[in-house]
């Protein structure tokens, strides 16, 4: 059984091919600069060169197409015949409250997603774009919903909701609702597994730090907090999202620069972050390559992420109680060993004790690695995600009739023996 992972950006469609019965990928890539023109696919196949074929995908349904004519194609392909796929798995950022598991898409979950999509703007009509043009390129084939926020609902209200008029709740949802569920599912799985004790026993945070970053303060192997909040701009520093700042602020600059709602919504999203500090970068390689050759803008974009990472950590620990760990995830979080050094430094008196030399060699997206000292009391981790297998799973089990919820499935990398393949 082949089950292809499908992720579609506003401008880009990530995919995978995963061959349930053997448990190996046999093909991942990406079809960039969709709708906006010059698109090209890169696809890549283990154990052969990575292959690029230029090709214009003015829509999502062609760039599906792209895809799937790759992986058929004489030359590049690893299926005879597009019928070999037996369903496809999507991601949806966000499902509002209404949905908290992995769900078969149908009319009424389409219209539902359709629904809450104001919720999430920039990501939720890419995602149904996706979905539709899936089916149409592959009509009766099972199509599955993967929700960012569906691992967030076991949230208790006083952490989602707003001290805000609750009758904003009531009428426009507005709440807190959490992203990048996948990742931290998976890793908070597979630290429970390393550690040794059922999910239901381990109290968490897991750091997903990429060019989005969010943190989840797991207890009890459930989410009980997260730091995006109604949309993805909330919480942390990002590459180019302000996170956390003070509410007034957007009002107060659009009155001294003449801004509209549109204009400030864009420079929170677009121009802030690490490239508001920094000026020209979102690529934290770059700022720490700059920082040490003296940038001192650079320096202080470095400053501010770990700062705020820290004050995370240090909240969260406060919201779980006993902590059995932190974990790091994501391109930056899996090899941004400075900025992690500098989140987690001077926490010795709340329980982690950091091994520089552990942390500095942690610099890879294949393995799993401890950087705190044996006898920290709290360990700290850096584990690489895998959210595509997240949705390959759900995606079987439901053609399998085997599936419950997030909290309750038996995923394979939650077993002690999991072996990334």
């Amino acid at each position: 059984m082949d089950i292809l992972a499908l992720n579609c950006g506003s401008s880009s469609v990530k995919y995978q091919l995963f061959d349930w019965d053997k448990k190996v990928v046999v093909a991942k890539g990406m079809v960039e600069r969709v709708v906006i023109g010059d698109s090209f696919i890169l696809h890549e196949v283990p154990g052969r060169e990575t292959y690029r074929e230029n090709s214009d995908c003015p829509d999502h349904k062609t760039a599906v197409d792209l895809i799937l004519r790759t992986l058929t194609s004489p030359g590049q392909g690893v299926l005879t015949d597009i019928k070999q796929i037996a369903a496809v798995g999507h991601r949806v950022v966000h499902g509002g409250e209404r949905f908290t598991k992995s769900v078969l898409i149908d009319d009424d979950v389409l219209a539902a997603v359709t629904e809450v999509q104001h919720l999430a703007p920039l990501h939720n009509p890419p995602n149904i774009a996706g979905i539709e043009g899936a089916m149409a390129v592959l009509p009766g084939v099972p199509q599955i919903a993967i929700f960012d926020t569906a691992f967030h609902q076991t949230m208790p209200e006083h952490a989602y909701l707003y001290p805000l008029p609750y009758e904003w709740y009531e009428k426009y949802g507005v709440r807190r609702y959490g992203f990048h569920g996948t990742s931290h599912l998976y890793v908070s799985k597979r630290i429970a597994a390393i550690l040794g004790k059922p999910a239901s026993q381990c109290n968490v945070i897991t750091m997903h730090i990429g060019n989005g970053v969010s943190h989840c303060a797991i207890k009890n192997g459930v989410s009980v907090d997260t730091s995006m909040g109604l949309t993805p701009l909330e919480g942390a520093m990002m590459g180019t999202r302000c996170g956390d700042i003070d509410p007034a602020i957007p009002a107060f600059m659009m009155q001294k620069e003449n801004l509209s709602a549109k204009e400030i919504d864009s420079i929170l999203n677009k121009k802030s972050g690490v490239i508001g500090i920094t000026g020209r970068f979102t690529d934290r390689r770059d700022v720490i390559e700059n920082a040490n050759g003296g940038d001192n803008l650079c320096k202080l974009a470095l400053d501010i992420e770990a700062y705020r990472l820290k004050k995370y950590i240090g909240t969260y620990m406060a919201v779980v109680g006993k902590l059995d760990a932190v974990v790091f995830t994501a391109g930056v979080g899996e090899m941004g060993a400075p900025i992690r050094e500098r989140a987690i430094e001077g926490l010795e008196h709340l329980g982690i004790i950091l091994d520089r030399e552990r942390n500095a060699s942690a610099m890879t997206r294949k393995r799993e690695t401890l950087i705190t000292t044996d006898d920290s009391p709290v360990k700290v981790y850096v584990i690489p995600t895998d959210e595509e297998l997240v949705f390959t799973e759900d995606v079987a089990a439901i053609l399998e009739g085997t599936y419950t919820d997030h909290m309750h499935f038996e995923y394979s990398f939650s077993r002690p023996d999991f072996v990334r393949k």
